[in-house]
């Protein structure tokens, strides 16, 4: 275990690359190392991996004192994304939870400069009234604690996601969360100065969840987004182009599907991008 501690890697090109969540017992036989105690996997898992999505958020938010444990036991330079807590994009009405969001935002910008986007989930099977959800978007704060705050919008309603909810989201300066998923809308018009990818396709028989020709694409991919660039491959709702940059930050979270491999597939896509730097 002496090397718990190692020097953590390092974001290549502003891609930060990670997982969701870090206490999950498969984990404990193909990730952590053997013997290591529970309450310590944070600190292991932030030093193999660049962020973290927390998605107990989703389910409920903690208090501040929690959050700033989980910033201090994680290195320098290291970041969370955080999902919502579902009560809050499950209301009746959205353009009324102003209060619940600024509690949660309250609370969860105890995370101090470990805190990296939050996430919005709306799951498929509730009708969004547009009117209502342009009015919720208008409630996100752009700030918190002093610092800049980044906002992902996930929508997983089919008929709600076109090129006009595209254009609605750019005008906040809000990303949309791409994923490779069959079960969710899937599209890569990039609508902020930072790109927020979700990869839910690994797979139980591939030790790396990808096998190594995919990771090569998706480090290419993430690569073209930080370059301000997009990749020719993907699908796009919108014909308009977007937002102009010289550079943009990335996140890719390995989530969901074959969980078991995904810390493997994280590191080896970190990997990748580490030679990609050398080369």
């Amino acid at each position: 275990m002496s090397d718990l501690f190692a020097a953590p890697p390092q974001p290549v090109d502003g891609i930060r690359v990670g997982i969701g969540g870090w206490t999950y017992a498969p984990w404990r036989d193909n990730f952590y190392p053997k013997g290591l105690v529970q309450r310590r996997e944070l600190e292991y898992a932030s030093r193999r991996l660049t962020a973290i999505e927390i998605n107990g958020t989703y389910y409920g938010a903690q208090k501040p004192a929690t959050y700033a444990k989980w910033a201090a036991e994680t290195p320098e330079g290291f970041v969370f994304s955080a999902k919502a807590p579902m009560r809050i994009m499950q209301s009746r009405t959205l353009a009324r939870t102003g209060p619940q969001i600024e509690d949660f935002v309250g609370g969860i910008a105890a995370l101090g400069d470990r805190l990296g986007p939050i996430v919005w989930q709306f799951d498929a099977g509730r009708r969004i009234d547009r009117d209502d959800f342009a009015a919720f978007l208008g409630l996100l704060p752009p700030r918190a604690a002093g610092r800049a705050l980044r906002h992902v919008l996930d929508v997983r309603d089919s008929g709600f996601v076109d090129a006009g909810y595209v254009a609605l989201v750019r005008r906040h300066g809000f990303a949309t969360v791409f994923t490779d998923s069959p079960d969710h809308p899937s599209f890569a018009d990039v609508a902020a100065d930072f790109v927020y990818a979700r990869l839910m396709r690994a797979r139980s028989e591939v030790a790396t969840g990808y096998p190594a020709a995919e990771l090569e694409r998706w480090a290419q991919r993430a690569l073209a987004w930080a370059r301000g660039g997009e990749p020719d491959d993907l699908p796009r709702l919108s014909r308009d182009p977007a937002p102009p940059a010289q550079r943009r930050d990335v996140f890719v979270f390995f989530i969901s599907a074959a969980k078991e491999r995904n810390p493997a597939a994280a590191m080896a896509l970190i990997e990748r991008l580490r030679d990609r730097r050398a080369g």
